[in-house]
C-alpha cells in the first residue's frame, strides 16, 4: 500500500457507485438490513472499496443485530485507523481506511469477547474477496488464516 494514491474526487465519482462515493468521501450511511454484506455468511476478507486495503476477515465477523456488518477486530490494524464523530450531537468513534482515508463505519464498545468491540461497517464501503478467490486477487497471505480456522 505504500505506493497508492488515491483517485481525484472526479475519478472516484466514476469509478464507485452513487452510494459508494456517498459512504467513503461524505460519511453517509446505508440501510440497515438493506446492504450488500450484513448477512455475508461466506468465507473470506473485506478489502477498502476504494484502495483494496485489507480492513476485515469473516472469521472475526459476528451477527450483532443491527442490520450492518460487525466485526470484532481488523483483519491488519495497520489499515484501519479511528477519529472522533461530533457530527450527530453525540460523540462516537468514525472508523476510516488509513491508505484511501474513506469512510468505513463506527466503533463501539459492545461488541462479544475477546475484544468486546463492534466495528459497525457499510457494505459500501468494501469489497469481499471470497477465500477461492483470495490468490487470484493478490491476497494470498492470508489464506493461511481460513486453513488453520478449518482445524
Amino acid at each position: 500500500m505504500t505506493d497508492f494514491k488515491k483517485p481525484s474526487d472526479s475519478e472516484l465519482k466514476k469509478e464507485l457507485t452513487p452510494l459508494q462515493y456517498q459512504v467513503t468521501q461524505h460519511e453517509a450511511t446505508e440501510r440497515p438490513f438493506q446492504n450488500e454484506y450484513w448477512n455475508n455468511h461466506e468465507a473470506g476478507i473485506y478489502v477498502d472499496v476504494v484502495s483494496g486495503e485489507p480492513l476485515f476477515s469473516s472469521l472475526d465477523k459476528y451477527e450483532s443485530g443491527t442490520g450492518w456488518p460487525s466485526f470484532t477486530k481488523p483483519l491488519e490494524p495497520k489499515n484501519v485507523k479511528t477519529k472522533t464523530d461530533r457530527s450527530l450531537l453525540m460523540e462516537r468513534t468514525e472508523v476510516r481506511s488509513t491508505h484511501a482515508d474513506s469512510h468505513l463505519g463506527h466503533l463501539f464498545d459492545d461488541g462479544p469477547q475477546p475484544t468486546g468491540l463492534r466495528y459497525c461497517m457499510n457494505s459500501a464501503s468494501m469489497r469481499f474477496i471470497p477465500v477461492a478467490k483470495l490468490a487470484e486477487e493478490g491476497y494470498g497471505q492470508y489464506l493461511g488464516l481460513f486453513e488453520k480456522a478449518k482445524k
